[in-house]
């Protein structure tokens, strides 16, 4: 039976487990045999509707590093759901290729070709979720310290697709998200209520916050992203004024704990959401998280079409 990843909730916290393993070993004996054969004659179908650098990337060379193909079709090759149906791109795809990753602005093309598509499909982005972007960030974290008693608070535009997905997956994984925001920026409320009824069950605590000092209280990492998404650029100077105050700088990371780390999924506008100081600085993940898209979707991709034995 087929499965996909279209929500981080696709996955149980023994699949996240499991997909850390794979891509710790992976990353680890990338030069061996087994993993430069392990998906021999398999072939990626990349759909592109936004523009990528670690997308792509990430997946297009997993996939030669693990000996399978890539494919990248572009918003101009297929005009998906305009020029041709989802259903008919996903079950044209099913009968050439082995594995399904779109990057889309609806989320709903992405629920479309999981529904219709009889091979397993990747979210690589959507309006809604980014669940391989927060298993790369989690994957950061789970290499250098146990995710036990871990807290994580995420400052800034939490109205954004990495906040929802990275929100859901601290509740199932017994991780404590803290988010900080201005009003009018707060996490997707149906996000929000669905992590804290999985929180219950995991232990842990999901929380919002207006004051970023109480947020980052005992913080073991700090998160933060653009305060202006892609086709949101005509707010862009109105939001440089809202968000000023939650810009991550020293005097910002020292409200966290001594040893915290801080993450930025990129593409980053420095000096706005975050100084050179931080984002270059000793306490800065932001290059291991970003190489660790590969190697987490090497791992999604082995544990989705079961090669990862």
């Amino acid at each position: 039976m087929k499965r996909d990843l279209i929500s981080i909730t696709d996955f149980t916290k023994d699949d996240v487990l499991k997909i850390f393993n794979i891509s710790k070993k992976i990353k680890r004996n990338i030069g061996r045999k087994s993993i430069k054969t392990a998906l021999k004659n398999k072939t990626l179908v990349m759909i592109f509707e936004k523009p990528s650098l670690r997308t792509r990337l990430s997946f297009e060379v997993g996939m030669t590093q693990l000996g399978g193909h890539a494919v990248y079709l572009g918003p101009k090759d297929i005009w998906l759901g305009e020029r041709e149906s989802v259903y008919d791109v996903s079950r044209v795809i099913s009968r050439m290729g082995d594995i399904i990753m779109a990057r889309t602005f609806d989320h709903k093309t992405i629920t479309d070709l999981g529904r219709y598509s009889s091979i397993p499909v990747i979210n690589a982005l959507s309006d809604l979720e980014h669940p391989c972007q927060v298993m790369a960030d989690i994957f950061t974290i789970w290499e250098r310290r146990n995710l036990k008693n871990l807290k994580i608070t995420y400052v800034g535009n939490a109205k954004n697709n990495v906040t929802n997905s990275l929100c859901l997956m601290c509740a199932m994984l017994g991780i404590d998200f803290r988010s900080v925001s201005p009003k009018g920026f707060k996490i997707d409320k149906r996000i929000f209520n669905k992590a804290c009824e999985i929180s219950k069950i995991s232990k842990s605590q999901v929380k919002e916050f207006s004051i970023i000092r109480d947020a980052l209280k005992d913080t073991d990492v700090v998160v933060t992203d653009t305060w202006t998404s892609m086709g949101e650029e005509s707010d862009e100077i109105k939001r440089i004024e809202i968000f000023r105050d939650f810009q991550v700088n020293k005097q910002l990371m020292n409200m966290a704990n001594k040893d915290a780390v801080f993450m930025h999924c990129l593409p980053a506008h420095r000096g706005r959401e975050v100084i050179d100081e931080v984002i270059d600085g000793p306490q800065s993940v932001v290059f291991d998280e970003a190489e660790n898209r590969l190697h987490i979707q090497k791992g999604i991709l082995l544990f989705l079409l079961n090669k990862y034995d």
